[in-house]
C-alpha cells in the first residue's frame, strides 16, 4: 500500500460515516415530507372514530401534509396498536388509543404480541372520556337506583360492552351495586346499540363520545356519568357518585409512536397535539362529545401511563375478570 493510502481510506470511511449519519438527521428536521398514517382500533362511526377525526384533520392543518385514518378495529384495539408497534419508527404511523388498553390490555389478555410500554413512545394525551350507563329511552328505568333494583329482581340479566373500559366499569358496578348479569360482548357501540334501544340489553355502559348522539336522538337514556363531575353536554345527568354508588372511571385517549422514534419527531407531534387541546374550537367539540382536554407531553404522557398500569392490576384482580 502506497504511503499515505491508509490514511486517505480512513479519511473517505469518515466522511461516508458522517454523511450516513446525517440522513436521519435531515429526515427528523424534513419532517413530515409525506402522507402520516394514523391507526385507530375502531371502525369508521365509532365513538374512538369520531374523536380521532377531529383530531386528525386539526393535525393536518399543523403538518402541510395529509394525514390518514387508518381504522383497524377487532381485537379491543390490539390489531391497530399490534401494526404501529412494528411499523417503521420515522412518525409516518401514528396510534391514537385509550389508556384501557395500554394498561389495561397487560391484564386482559394472556399473549399479547407486543409490549405496551417497550414498544411505543407516547407523544401526548388529548381527550379525557366520560363514560354513560344507560338503558332504552322506551324502558321504565329512570335512575341508577331504578337499574339496581330492576337487576336485583332478576336472574338472567344482560348488558353489553365493546372496550375494556366497559367491561371493568360494568363489572365494578355490578360489585358495587350488588348485582348480577351476563356479559353480551359486541364489536362496536353502533351494533350494540339496538339492542339497547328494544331493551334486549337491560343497561350498557357506553363511550360518551358515542352515547352523546343517541341521547340527544332521544334512543337512548342515560342514567349517570362515570367521570367525579358532571359533563357541560348532560349537566341534568348525575354522576355516579351523586346516583348514590361509590364509583368513578374516566378514561383518557393519547398518541403514541414506535419505539426509538426520534425525539424530535415525537416532540413535533405531541407539539400539534397540544396546540389542537388548547384552543376553543376544540374544547367545544370535546364538550359536545362527552369530553374533556389533556395537555401531556411526552414525559407526562408516559408518567400517567405507568401509574395507570400500576392501578390495572389490582382492579382486573378485584373485578375478578379472566385474562382472554
Amino acid at each position: 500500500m502506497r504511503p499515505g493510502t491508509e490514511f486517505l481510506r480512513r479519511i473517505a470511511i469518515g466522511v461516508l460515516g458522517l454523511a450516513l449519519a446525517a440522513i436521519p438527521a435531515a429526515a427528523q428536521q424534513d419532517y413530515p415530507n409525506r402522507p402520516i398514517h394514523v391507526y385507530i382500533g375502531f371502525p369508521a362511526g365509532s365513538g374512538a372514530d369520531i374523536l380521532g377525526r377531529y383530531f386528525t384533520i386539526q393535525m393536518e392543518k399543523l403538518a402541510g401534509k395529509p394525514v390518514v385514518v387508518e381504522n383497524k378495529p377487532g381485537a379491543n384495539s390490539n390489531i391497530a396498536a399490534g401494526i404501529v408497534a412494528t411499523a417503521k419508527p420515522d412518525g409516518y404511523s401514528i396510534l391514537f388509543i385509550a389508556n384501557s388498553n395500554m394498561a389495561g390490555s397487560r391484564y386482559l389478555f394472556k399473549n399479547l404480541p407486543f409490549d405496551t410500554v417497550k414498544d411505543f413512545v407516547p407523544a401526548a394525551s388529548y381527550a379525557r372520556i366520560a363514560f354513560v350507563i344507560t338503558v332504552g329511552a322506551k324502558s321504565p328505568i329512570k335512575t341508577v337506583a331504578d337499574l339496581t333494583a330492576y337487576l336485583k329482581g332478576r336472574t338472567q340479566n344482560k348488558y353489553g360492552t365493546t372496550n375494556q373500559t366497559a367491561i371493568l366499569a360494568s363489572e365494578y358496578y355490578k360489585q358495587v351495586a350488588g348485582v348480577q348479569g351476563v356479559n353480551v360482548a359486541y364489536r362496536t357501540a353502533p351494533e350494540a346499540l339496538p339492542d339497547v334501544e328494544d331493551g334486549t340489553l337491560d343497561f350498557m355502559v357506553m363511550d360518551g363520545t358515542f352515547a352523546m348522539g343517541p341521547i340527544k336522538a332521544g334512543k337512548i337514556r342515560a342514567l349517570a356519568v362515570t367521570t367525579a363531575e358532571r359533563i357541560a353536554g348532560l349537566p341534568d345527568v348525575p354522576t355516579m357518585k351523586e346516583a348514590g354508588l361509590d364509583f368513578e372511571w374516566s378514561p383518557w385517549w393519547g398518541v403514541y409512536l414506535p419505539a426509538k422514534t426520534p425525539a424530535p419527531i415525537v416532540d413535533k407531534v405531541g407539539g400539534w397535539m397540544n396546540q389542537i387541546t388548547k384552543t376553543e374550537e376544540t374544547r367545544a367539540f370535546l364538550e359536545r362529545i362527552a369530553a374533556l382536554p389533556m395537555h401531556d407531553n411526552t414525559q407526562s404522557a408516559n408518567a400517567r401511563l405507568l401509574a395507570d398500569i400500576e392501578k390495572w392490576g389490582p382492579l382486573v384482580k378485584a373485578a375478578k375478570i379472566e385474562p382472554q
